[in-house]
């Protein structure tokens, strides 16, 4: 396992020294010129922008303790720290460590991994669908999004994101109220092609069930929605505000909220693969050439843009998840290592009771 990642990590420093040395020999770039963009930046929203992260955590950790409810009642405070040291683990090592916030949780509050992992898959069904729903709502709706480049492609791609959200919600109900016929019916179909990837996905959809069961009421769903949507208002906002930090690009300081979404969207997309501190520079990449491609930012600014929505949105945890492991005798590499293996094991006695 190790030996391959390690291959994957080379690879991807090899494409990413290539990709530099393309863009050096293609790309006019004035360093003069960037650091003059982040000493004009107005450093009171960058602020504002990482003070409205933190408040996320909080609503994130306050829908973990809602889907813990049912089975255990915890405070948002007693599974904050493990929002926390979790986000700080992936922002350094990366998506490895996506199963240390689960694997805390259910360390501190006593109660399966699995169950915790469950949870972990609906929190991010809501998560899609919150952020698919502000996106698509935005750029439909939006007077400005008229503007957008790609006007067209961008309401085609608004509408299906709806639909996605809906087809989401409908195949939850489902499976919420007959997990095991929508297990069994995916598994016979998929038998046919592979019969490792049918066990594999009626395996995945039990483990969507039990973390459905973490909704013990409409009540706490509704909650569950309104909590989701706030944190990721909260989120854009921290992205409208760094963006608008930067007052001598008139591109960024009057960033609209349409254009905002598809800059969030590119972002996210070039965070889905992060491997550990490369990530960090093609997260940049990607964000720093969607501006400069969509909204015709100059290199220097978005690059400087591009790294302050790093940090903003991503590594600002990371002094404050140092602090708290430290406080919790955690060490961030042993418990993305003991996750990782726990999970491993979970998955493994999950496939054996399906």
């Amino acid at each position: 396992m190790k030996t391959k990642q390690w291959v994957v990590w080379l690879i991807a420093a090899v494409a990413l020294i290539a990709l530099g040395i393309f863009a050096h020999n293609r790309i006019h770039f004035d360093w003069r010129v960037f650091l003059e963009q982040l000493h004009a930046a107005d450093w009171r929203r960058i602020v504002l922008g990482i003070c409205l992260i933190y408040v996320a955590y909080v609503f994130r950790a306050a829908r973990w303790a809602l889907f813990v409810r049912p089975t255990k009642k915890v405070s948002t405070f007693s599974v904050l720290g493990s929002q926390v040291i979790g986000f700080t683990a992936v922002a350094i090592f990366g998506r490895l460590a996506d199963l240390v916030r689960p694997y805390l949780v259910a360390r501190r509050v006593n109660l399966p991994l699995g169950s915790q992992i469950a949870v972990y898959t609906v929190e991010r069904m809501f998560d899609m669908g919150s952020m698919a729903l502000i996106f698509s709502t935005v750029l439909l709706f939006a007077h400005d999004s008229i503007g957008l480049p790609h006007h067209e492609l961008m309401v085609r791609v608004a509408k299906f994101g709806l639909l996605g959200t809906f087809a989401l919600a409908a195949f939850a109900v489902a499976v919420r109220a007959s997990g095991h016929i929508v297990a069994a019916a995916a598994r016979r179909m998929l038998h046919p092609l592979s019969p490792a990837l049918a066990e594999s996905v009626a395996s995945k959809i039990g483990a969507f069930r039990d973390g459905l069961n973490a909704i013990g009421s409409f009540k706490d769903f509704a909650i569950a929605v309104a909590i989701s949507l706030s944190m990721w208002g909260l989120i854009t906002s921290a992205y409208l505000e760094t963006t608008h930090a930067f007052v001598n690009s008139p591109q960024l300081s009057s960033m609209t909220l349409s254009r905002c979404m598809l800059l969030m969207a590119a972002s996210m997309g070039g965070s889905i693969v992060q491997l550990p501190i490369i990530g960090w520079f093609t997260t940049i990449g990607v964000t720093t050439t969607a501006m400069q491609k969509l909204f015709d930012v100059a290199w220097e600014p978005a690059l400087g843009c591009g790294a302050m929505l790093l940090v903003v949105t991503f590594m600002c945890i990371i002094p404050v998840g140092l602090i708290w492991a430290q406080f919790e005798h955690v060490s961030l590499k042993k418990v993305t290592e003991e996750s990782e293996h726990a999970g491993e094991e979970a998955a493994l006695h999950a496939e054996v009771a399906e």
